[in-house]
């Protein structure tokens, strides 16, 4: 491609109503009317305009997309649907292979994903988790009811205890009810000075003999612990002998001669001690059941407690087991997901195999090269096309393999078109612009930024369009490092060809609205801009002000001047 010098051009615009003598008038370039009049001098007004820059190059205009097409795994052709210079629309099929491998291959991909998906479904709906759960359910059930009976059989153990106390506790005091009866009688029988012929002791000795009995309380835990300890032990001579070792003359079943006054309570004697001994035999059998029943508690609070720690392993062994499966589950199931998934992608692979044996137009373009007849076989294809930088549109000027071919003078006839790709498609529709920029001016193109393209053949057209891509690497082109930039445009003529010589100029900065100067009217004093203020009165003063981004004619004022304001101009040569 034969590259044309490029230089960098500065555009702007502004449209503004003049005074009286200038009249109306548009122009690109940014520029601004003023008034003169005999012995006044030139002004122009400080006031909001657009101020850009830009850099233009050459280049060519090229069809948005030329792809070579063809079959990736190859194949016999089977059908060939188009001609060259048919109109192809996207998705309209242009050609297939004989695809019965490829139909087999994919059957069994399914197959194989069938079973993978039967196993994963299986992991998702195994009831093993949920049983695990109703079994530690289960067992935390059988815990609660074991602590209920375990609590329930020590309520009644205790409620035994109490029993058994209760009955103690109704025994002594008939034990004290008998000793008081006792001692009563012994009193009624003995005369004023409290003594009864060979019948009764003392009250000394009956108090003695009660005090012996009775283990001096009539508590529970007092000294009624062994009846046989505490009655009057009875002498070979028929005396009985106290728990103060003085033997007692013995209580004869005969009736007593006695100098009492009252023989009935002398008489009652024996009865009542009799009475004592029996009453001391059941607070001791009454002891003896408290502490049968306290043993029993105690054995039960053992034997509970041994329920309560088997039904409690029980939970554990549930729990750990549940949440086992539990922490299982999700892994087993992601693992045999996995496997799905890979097998998915197996299929995906073959069913894109077996659609690559129908071969589509991918755009809206047109046929320019077709290379087989159907029976006969087409290698894989593997051509490839230089394209322009973010496009699908190939560099102008860049040699085809055919044309390499046909240059390197490779066989006997002409390369054929399309080289060895079984199909061309060029898409005339849409067209994109490619240029080479030098490097400066590349520096300062960015994509998105405005472009105005004219096209040499056709001088009074103009297209706009925006940079869709710069090249990150340079290519020398006569001796000259340059980056491609490719423009998007739209085709609004139908004189726009393929590969016409245009030229594209690229807005590389544009501020709009902002306060401008004419560029002409600032000078530099001091190191810093400066204009010359005409006041309403016609007098002139020096205003330095803060500069913004200068452009072709106007300059963006940061600071320093007012809108409105009136600035001189150079006088014209």
């Amino acid at each position: 491609m034969q590259q044309m010098n490029r230089r960098r051009v500065p555009t702007g615009r502004l449209q503004r109503i003049g005074a009286a003598g200038c009249g109306a008038m548009a122009v690109l370039l940014l520029a601004s009317c003023t008034t003169e009049e005999p012995g006044k001098p030139t002004t122009a007004t400080v006031e909001r305009a657009a101020v850009t820059s830009g850099v233009s190059g050459t280049g060519s205009m090229t069809a948005a997309s030329q792809q070579n097409m063809g079959f990736p795994n190859g194949g016999q052709l089977t059908n060939v649907f188009v001609k060259v210079g048919d109109r192809v629309e996207p998705g309209q099929v242009i050609a297939t292979v004989d695809d019965f491998a490829l139909r087999q291959a994919l059957q069994q991909q399914q197959g194989q994903l069938n079973s993978q998906q039967a196993a994963l479904d299986r992991l998702i709906n195994s009831p093993v988790a949920d049983g695990a759960q109703d079994t530690l359910s289960q067992a935390q059930e059988i815990l609660d009811k074991t602590r209920k009976q375990a609590d329930e059989a020590l309520d009644a153990a205790e409620q035994e205890i109490d029993n058994a106390k209760r009955k103690l506790d109704i025994d002594e005091k008939a034990l004290d009810k008998a000793e008081d009866k006792l001692h009563a009688d012994q009193r009624a029988c003995g005369d004023d000075d409290g003594t009864v012929a060979n019948s009764t002791t003392s009250d000394d000795s009956s108090s003695a003999d009660r005090s012996g009995a009775s283990g001096g309380s009539g508590s529970s835990s007092g000294g009624r612990n062994n009846a046989e300890g505490d009655e009057d032990d009875e002498d070979d001579d028929g005396s009985t002998k106290g728990s103060s070792g003085v033997f007692a003359p013995s209580i004869s079943s005969q009736p007593l001669v006695s100098t009492s006054s009252n023989p009935a309570a002398c008489t009652a004697i024996a009865a009542d001690k009799q009475a004592v001994v029996q009453a001391k035999q059941q607070v001791v059998v009454s002891k003896n059941a408290v502490d049968t029943a306290e043993k029993q508690r105690d054995n039960q609070r053992a034997s509970g407690e041994l329920s309560i720690a088997n039904a409690e392993q029980g939970v554990v062994n549930a729990r750990n087991n549940a949440n086992s499966e539990k922490s299982d589950r999700p892994f087993n199931i992601e693992e045999q997901r996995g496997a799905v998934v890979s097998q998915q992608a197996a299929v995906a692979a073959a069913q894109r195999d077996l659609d690559n044996a129908t071969l589509r137009s991918p755009v809206a373009a047109t046929v320019s090269a077709i290379n087989g007849v159907v029976g006969e076989y087409v290698a894989p294809s593997s051509g490839t096309s230089a394209l322009a930088p973010g496009s699908s549109a190939g560099i102008p000027g860049v040699d085809s393999a055919s044309a390499a071919q046909a240059a390197a003078g490779v066989g006997a006839n002409p390369a054929r078109p399309g080289g060895t790709q079984f199909v061309v498609l060029d898409n005339i529709d849409a067209f994109q612009v490619v240029v080479p920029f030098s490097e400066a001016d590349a520096a300062t193109i960015v994509p998105n930024q405005k472009v105005n393209v004219s096209v040499d053949a056709v001088p009074d057209v103009t297209l706009e369009g925006t940079v869709l891509s710069v090249a990150p690497t340079g290519t020398a082109i006569s001796g000259v490092v340059s980056y491609y930039v490719t423009m998007v445009v739209q085709k609004s003529d139908p004189r726009i060809k393929d590969g016409q010589t245009v030229r594209a100029t690229v807005v590389t900065e544009e501020l709009d609205n902002v306060l401008t100067v004419p560029s002409s009217a600032v000078r530099q004093e001091d190191g810093r801009p400066t204009v010359t203020v005409v006041d309403p009165d016609g007098s002139q003063k020096s205003v330095p002000f803060e500069a913004g981004k200068v452009g072709a004619d106007r300059t963006q004022v940061l600071s320093g001047l007012r809108e409105g304001q009136q600035v001189l101009l150079p006088a014209a040569r």
